[in-house]
């Protein structure tokens, strides 16, 4: 896993900023502002071509500054590899999506944005995904109060979008 650690320093000295072995899975933190152009490198490498997004996570780490931690899981279905790219942002910070990349990005990317508020730029359709559209808030946050915001209101239907 080093030479795509050392293929990446080549082309972007100064995009890692960490990196660690987690348990046996390479795991690198980008800077934001070359996170894009490492996430297009990792997906059209040539000897490592992670083609498959598995999964995209966030975590809330307030009172930390920058506050959140979004992390992504690649697979190499060529050989077998697995990668953990993970990148810190603050609060009300953009991170740029990568749907366009892996299209499997795009329903990930709106849970994050609706579970913790989280803005994908040039996402194609960024809007909730398992909360109703006048939801106030962000249920996975660490400010999110325990009880709910608005449990004591009345059900809106006129928020039920038909999505079939």
């Amino acid at each position: 896993m080093q030479t795509i650690i050392n293929a990446i320093s080549e082309k972007h000295p100064d995009a890692i900023t960490k990196q660690c072995d987690a348990q046996g899975i390479c795991e690198i933190t980008i800077a934001a502002d070359a996170f894009l152009e490492v996430m297009k490198f990792l997906h059209e490498n040539k000897p490592f071509p992670f083609d498959m997004l598995t999964d995209i996570l966030s975590i809330d780490r307030m009172p930390r500054t920058p506050r959140f931690d979004v992390v992504y899981l690649l697979l190499s279905t060529k050989n077998f590899t697995r990668i953990i790219v993970r990148t810190e942002i603050g609060e009300g910070q953009e991170i740029p999506s990568v749907s366009r990349i892996w299209h499997s990005a795009d329903w990930a990317e709106r849970e994050v944005f609706d579970l913790m508020g989280i803005l994908f730029s040039n996402h194609p359709g960024l809007r909730r995904i398992l909360t109703w559209e006048n939801f106030e808030g962000h249920p996975l946050r660490k400010d999110f109060p325990l009880e709910g915001k608005d449990f004591d209101k009345p059900f809106d239907t006129t928020t039920i979008q038909d999505y079939c």
